[in-house]
């Protein structure tokens, strides 16, 4: 008589090492391989577009950093631009140099909350200590520069809130001068290990087909070997003004995107000095009218910034009045921690579950919104 393994269910979550936020996968398992799995949220909060939707011009701008916590300002950035498009507000060119600085650094600060999860979602905790501890050096920079840690609400509408304060931009050189150091350091025991190569190498397998198919983007899509990057694909700000690569691998697994996000962080780096180097004076911020009386004439536009998540949308409508009639936001998360996720996880063992979940760089907030 054949024997059949007994199918168990199992939660992960909504709180583990393997994503940024709060959210709970259901699995089905035989033994340790997964047959289902089935992506759970609603732990934390949601209706922001709607929200946006009753709310004047500049109080929904507070909203829009908590669609992803971790890193808020490409946010920021995607609202204020869809606003000055429709409302046809010149920026500054100060500010736009400004703006892709604190862009570099958020994409620096969310690869290192990478960093911290996908060695602690393996058991290999010494450089998820190490890069959370040096993200903190970067949180630094943005209290001294926005006053806040996490959400900064400094990229608005018009340009930016306030000038660099003075020295900031050499203290960005001197942080920058030790991070390099520190990642030589965090590739001999991440990249360079034996259990790290085994645990990543052909696990978590994207199809190149089915990434385009699903609408992959960022790193998971770099991974398999697609060069997919919106600031070179349809250039914002003044990234057309700077040198600069673009991670590529192509075994489409944990390893490569791992790999193409050990190559961004220096690119970020490699961005930052130049913007530091270029930067031109002048005015921050094209001053917006009284925010309880702005308006914006009757339009609508779309806007895409390429977060370290991959490309993040927002399109926003307006009807002539002091508040938006629509907001929607299109980002890499719900295709990443849904479609993705669901099909990705079976025929897994359980013990890579978060590790592949780290790998995709879902922000369970912005599933919610």
């Amino acid at each position: 008589m054949e024997m059949r393994e007994k199918e168990t269910t199992l939660y992960l979550g909504p709180q583990h090492p393997g994503i940024t936020g709060n959210m709970m996968v259901k699995l089905k398992v035989a033994g340790d391989t997964i047959t289902k799995a089935t992506t759970h949220v609603g732990y934390l909060h949601r209706g922001f577009e709607k929200l946006m939707e009753r709310r004047n011009w500049l109080q929904s701008f507070t909203i829009v950093c908590r669609i992803c916590v971790p890193e808020p300002d490409p946010n920021e950035e995607n609202f204020s631009r869809a606003v000055e498009e429709i409302e046809g507000r010149e920026v500054p060119e100060r500010a736009k140099w400004i703006r892709v600085l604190v862009l570099e650094l958020a994409r620096l600060a969310s690869y290192m909350l990478w960093y911290g999860g996908q060695n602690g979602s393996g058991g290999m905790y010494t450089v998820g200590q190490w890069s959370v501890g040096d993200r903190n050096y970067i949180l630094d920079l943005f209290e001294k520069l926005t006053g806040g840690r996490v959400y900064h609400m400094y990229i608005w509408p018009g340009g930016v809130r306030r000038d660099l304060p003075e020295g900031f931009a050499d203290e960005v050189l001197r942080t920058m001068d030790y991070l390099e150091k520190r990642f030589d350091e965090y590739d001999k025991v991440m990249f360079d290990n034996t259990i790290f190569q085994k645990r990543a190498q052909g696990v978590g397998y994207i199809d190149p087909a089915k990434a385009v198919e699903w609408g992959v983007v960022g790193p998971p899509l770099r991974g398999a070997g697609i060069a997919s990057d919106v600031r070179k694909d349809d250039p914002y700000e003044i990234y057309d003004k700077l040198d600069f690569n673009i991670g590529l691998a192509h075994d489409s697994d944990v390893w490569s995107r791992a790999l193409v996000r050990k190559q961004e962080v220096r690119e970020s780096i490699k961005i930052i000095r130049q913007v530091i180097e270029k930067m031109p004076g002048g005015e921050y911020y094209n001053k917006i009218p009284n925010p309880m009386k702005w308006t914006i004439p009757k339009g609508d536009a779309f806007v895409k910034t390429e977060s370290a998540r991959g490309e993040f949308g927002f399109y926003v409508a307006s009807d002539g009045s002091n508040k938006p009639r629509r907001v929607h936001v299109k980002g890499p998360a719900y295709v990443h921690g849904v479609t993705l996720l669901e099909n990705l996880l079976v025929g897994e063992n359980i013990a890579d579950v978060s590790f592949i979940m780290n790998s995709l760089g879902t922000c369970p907030p912005e599933i919610e919104r």
